[in-house]
């Protein structure tokens, strides 16, 4: 069957600073090990034309080409509410914590009445999940970053640590050691406009999150089923343009339409990540205006990079 879910947190859609830091390498290891915080490089020139780039007039956005260069961002940069980008995180300390490999599925974890119980309620986007039904620790990881399932994050942080509020300490130490001191994190599922960060931390996740192989398999899919739930459909719209491996979208009427997106291309040859993230737009409106905007910008952003790189061509 064909899942159909609510929509508050997703849709089913100048002054320039330079901030340096290391570019993240392609290859990435399945031992679970926590990525290293991103250290700053020695002094680089960025390789696009910045100013002819096609930045969005809201919010802020901050890009990187892995291995050439700085990571390059536009706007104020100061900490805005993220919505579900926040399940990143959640699915990184899932698997810092319980690591999985390619192919492996993880425990069975049993869903509990509280997990159920949300399904539906509050306006929420959420998962349908029968309470003592068992789920395995990849299918969780696919219903909370696929769908975005507000009461799977919860269900998940409960598991791991016991409390919503224990697992969110362990997001705000994966963000210190991560070197994200914008960011503060309140819940597991972003539903709280307290969780807020700036793009330039986004994007320090979002590089550090795809070296888990389980975790980039994950985003980039289109669909998944799942026994007991049915046919799940991606919330990134962005997976229909050639390249793009993820990542991840968020909105809300706080945060407006937010989005990370990680796209493989090749540059004279050699395999590079381009890796944005886009916050903030539209902020105010509605969930479906402010992610439709952010997925516009992000389109026009990725082909205007691409564009300034002439021997690059997608992967795939």
């Amino acid at each position: 069957m064909s899942l159909t879910l609510s929509h508050r947190t997703r849709v089913t859609g100048g002054a320039l600073a330079l901030a340096l830091v290391t570019a993240l390498g392609v290859a990435v290891s399945g031992s679970g090990t926590e990525p290293r915080p991103a250290a700053p490089s020695a002094p680089g020139v960025t390789p696009f034309d910045t100013g002819a780039l096609p930045w969005s007039e809201d919010g802020q956005t901050a890009v990187v080409l892995e291995g050439a260069g700085p990571v390059t961002t536009r706007g104020d940069g100061r900490p805005v509410p993220i919505a579900s980008l926040t399940k990143v995180m959640t699915a990184h300390v899932i698997l810092q914590e319980h690591p999985l490999r390619p192919g492996e599925d993880g425990p069975l974890i049993e869903v509990d009445q509280q997990a159920a119980h949300e399904a539906g309620v509050g306006g929420e986007s959420t998962v349908p999940l029968q309470a003592g039904r068992k789920y395995s620790q990849r299918q969780l990881l696919e219903l909370l970053l696929i769908p975005s399932g507000n009461n799977v994050a919860r269900l998940l942080a409960r598991w791991d640590a016991g409390s919503q509020d224990a697992f969110v300490a362990k997001m705000r130490s994966a963000a210190a050691r991560l070197g994200m001191d914008r960011t503060t994190y309140t819940g597991a599922s972003g539903i709280e406009p307290t969780t807020v960060s700036t793009a330039t931390d986004q994007l320090v996740l979002a590089r550090a999150a795809m070296r888990h192989p389980v975790f980039r398999e994950i985003v980039a899919s289109r669909a998944v089923t799942v026994p007991g739930v049915g046919t799940i459909t991606n919330t990134n719209p962005l997976l229909d343009v050639p390249g793009v491996v993820g990542v991840k979208t968020g909105s809300s009427t706080p945060a407006g339409g937010n989005l990370l997106w990680a796209c493989e291309i090749r540059v004279g040859g050699t395999p590079r990540l381009l890796v944005g993230a886009v916050l903030h737009q539209r902020a105010g409106t509605t969930p479906g205006e402010g992610l439709h905007a952010a997925a516009d910008s992000s389109r026009r952003l990725i082909t205007a990079l691409r564009e300034q790189l002439p021997r690059t061509r997608t992967e795939g």
